[in-house]
């Protein structure tokens, strides 16, 4: 099975050709997974997770970013004490997706200065032992873990800890990015982050790093690059999910939608289209 998904809804606005944020029930006619970052910066309140719960179908599943606290981006510093209580917030606050289906995995997204060391191997374990029955992905974003023989001792790892380690394309050849380095390593879920390859934006730093790093469209032959790749791993996963994270520009919805039609796939259980979302597509 191959789903494709965007990360957040709010932002893609050609899919409903209005000027406003689209709604999660709109964006849910379209795709049948989104990739969501509210509990990165805090913990929501179960009403939250309510509201989403009713703007979906059942079937639909949610990707959930970890809070930053749990990777090691918060400003301030917890105690040990307090990381744990952090993770069993963290867990609690997420079960009605994880009771009702609608949990995919958790996206575990390290920081750049987050290296490979055996410290912070230590660390992916003892996260892992905090989510023992959690279904989790790893995405690293130093170019460490990849250097050498650290790639496959890195697959290897994931196998063992039981953690899908996240398919990256983003600009390569910096220490703050990764290799496009295809991997299973869970037989449930191989998932893909697609980031765009805009090299200059992705080294922007300051106030509006944010709109540059992924303003990026995907060209039918990357695309179809991407279709012969993934299609290769069909058969070692139950599922493969693609998120397209190139957002910046307004065309993540576009290539996904594309890429859609490139697989000739389809997805059931969707929410049904407004009358003039039916009219434009």
């Amino acid at each position: 099975m191959i789903t494709l998904g965007l990360t957040t809804w709010s932002e893609h606005q050609t899919l409903i050709n209005q000027p406003r944020p689209t709604t999660l029930a709109e964006y849910a006619a379209y795709f049948p997974t989104v990739e969501v970052d509210t509990f990165f910066y805090g913990i929501p309140a179960v009403t939250t997770l309510l509201n989403w719960q009713k703007q979906v179908p059942a079937t639909f599943q949610f990707v959930i970013k970890a809070n930053q606290a749990l990777t090691g981006q918060e400003q301030e510093q917890l105690t040990g004490q307090q990381l744990i209580a952090r993770f069993q917030a963290f867990a609690q606050a997420l079960s009605p997706l994880k009771k009702a289906g609608q949990l995919k995995t958790i996206l575990c997204q390290f920081p750049p200065a987050f290296q490979a060391t055996s410290r912070n191997v230590a660390y992916l374990k003892f996260f892992r032992r905090q989510l023992a029955d959690w279904p989790l992905t790893l995405e690293l974003r130093h170019q460490s873990w990849y250097q050498g023989k650290n790639a496959a001792a890195l697959v290897n790892f994931c196998h063992q800890n039981n953690y899908t380690l996240a398919v990256i394309d983003e600009p390569t050849g910096l220490l703050a990015s990764v290799p496009l380095y295809p991997a299973v390593t869970t037989k449930e879920l191989m998932f893909w982050r697609l980031h765009g390859r805009n090299q200059l934006g992705w080294q922007i730093k300051g106030q509006n790093w944010r709109q540059q790093r992924t303003l990026y469209r995907y060209s039918q032959v990357e695309l179809t690059d991407f279709k012969q790749k993934i299609l290769s791993y069909q058969n070692q996963a139950a599922e493969i999910c693609v998120i397209f994270n190139n957002n910046s520009g307004g065309d993540a919805a576009d290539n996904a939608l594309t890429f859609q039609k490139m697989l000739g796939v389809t997805f059931a259980g969707l929410n049904p289209k407004s009358p003039r979302q039916i009219d434009l597509f």
